[in-house]
């Protein structure tokens, strides 16, 4: 039961709520950034904005943003529309929505800036902020500086920024995804984390590792230069882009024939710490991954690995060695990042939900995004994983979609 007093002050909470976010809207300034010259104005206080945000992730970042620009310039990219919302206080950045201008399919659509090849979409909001207030000012002021028919946000974590202030008028598309993570921070060190996995699972990769080690020796390497992490993205995505390929699957960046162009390029990019390792058997390598570093967390962005040990278990070993590097170097935690994946389980600490969103602009937009991306994807999705193989990666080639 509540109390009358109770109730008095749950709205004068309101109230005070409410009166902040009007406090907001008008003290706070909006302004559009559409070219490379604009973005580099603002990258300082852009960067200030995130290492002062613990929770910012990297795909929503000034580095990971200009490496974006500096990919699509290299390759002249005349379909490139940059469109970033930002809002200042007395001349001071406090929130950033990363955006650019899509046409495709026949209609026209915001999506976070690198949309293609990042993995998580986000707002980066001063904590100070309301993060609905500031989300609806920087999206209005976007829309009509780039008019469109939606706006859509791939794999929006639940514990985010963006998820917290999400516009009402959103509708949820796809079915809801799972992001393994490893929260490195509960524990001690690697060896008080490591004890927290069942001991039969222990038990059977040591067992695992036992039987590889009969055969020679298993050693783990970090990449300790430019031609070593280079080596590890090339093959992790050869590798990925084969395993795609028997499976009759692809993906958005697969599907894009720069995706290789764009990371290979990233190990010169300027402030991107990137973390590349081995697992290797006689020499050769059985499992790889690399990732970025950002924040004080790891984000593992491609792995891959030898089918033909499966029977050891590769990913799964090699995954251990990951998370052990990443304590080693005192960060916070390790993201997984989607799909859910067994091996993935095998070491996270907990898995945080993902959801696509998408915000209907004109009717147009609302009925593509009702009729394709709610209804028909979904059933086509269905209906093709259900096809076998050839058939599948044929009609996914043919269509130009992924799932």
């Amino acid at each position: 039961m509540t109390s009358f007093g109770a109730t008095a002050q749950s709205e004068e909470i309101q109230s005070l709520a409410s009166r902040h976010a009007a406090r907001i809207g008008l003290v706070l300034t909006s302004a559009i950034v559409r070219t490379r010259q604009d973005f580099e104005a603002i990258a300082a206080d852009w960067q200030a904005l995130e290492q002062y945000n613990s929770g910012a992730i990297l795909f929503q970042g000034t580095n990971w943003c200009r490496a974006v620009f500096e990919f699509e310039a290299a390759r002249a990219n005349p379909k490139f529309d940059p469109v970033i919302a930002t809002l200042a206080e007395h001349g001071q950045l406090k929130a950033v929505l990363p955006l650019e201008r899509v046409r495709a399919k026949g209609r026209t659509v915001l999506m976070p800036l690198g949309h293609a090849f990042a993995q998580y979409s986000d707002v980066l909001v001063a904590p100070d902020l309301d993060p609905r207030t500031a989300i609806a000012k920087m999206l209005k002021s976007a829309i009509n500086a780039a008019p469109c028919d939606a706006v859509s946000f791939l794999k929006v974590r639940s514990d985010s920024t963006l998820a917290a202030g999400m516009p009402k008028n959103h509708l949820v598309t796809g079915s809801v995804q799972g992001a393994p993570y490893v929260a490195l921070s509960d524990f001690a060190d690697y060896q008080a984390y490591f004890a927290t996995i069942k001991p039969k699972t222990r038990k059977n990769m040591r067992n695992d590792r036992n039987r590889l080690e009969r055969d020679g020796p298993v050693e783990h390497h970090v990449a300790a230069d430019h031609a070593q992490t280079l080596g590890i993205i090339g093959r992790t995505l050869e590798g990925r882009a084969e395993r795609l390929k028997d499976q009759g699957l692809t993906s958005r960046a697969f599907r894009d024939g720069a995706f290789l162009d764009f990371c290979m390029g990233l190990p010169g990019q300027s402030g991107l710490e990137l973390l590349a390792m081995s697992l290797r058997h006689n020499g050769k390598p059985i499992a790889e991954q690399w990732g970025f570093v950002h924040n004080n967390r790891y984000y593992a962005f491609v792995a891959s690995r030898d089918f033909g040990n499966s029977d050891e278990s590769p990913g799964k070993l090699h995954l251990g060695e990951v998370i052990h590097a990443c304590s080693e170097r005192g960060l916070v935690g390790a993201d997984l990042m989607v799909p859910v994946m067994p091996y993935k389980l095998t070491w996270a600490t907990n898995v945080i939900e993902v959801t696509d969103y998408a915000l209907p602009v004109t009717p147009l937009g609302q009925l593509v995004l009702r009729l394709w991306d709610r209804t028909l994807r979904p059933l086509f999705k269905q209906a093709v994983l259900r096809m076998p193989k050839g058939l599948r990666g044929a009609l996914m080639k043919a269509s130009g979609r992924s799932l």
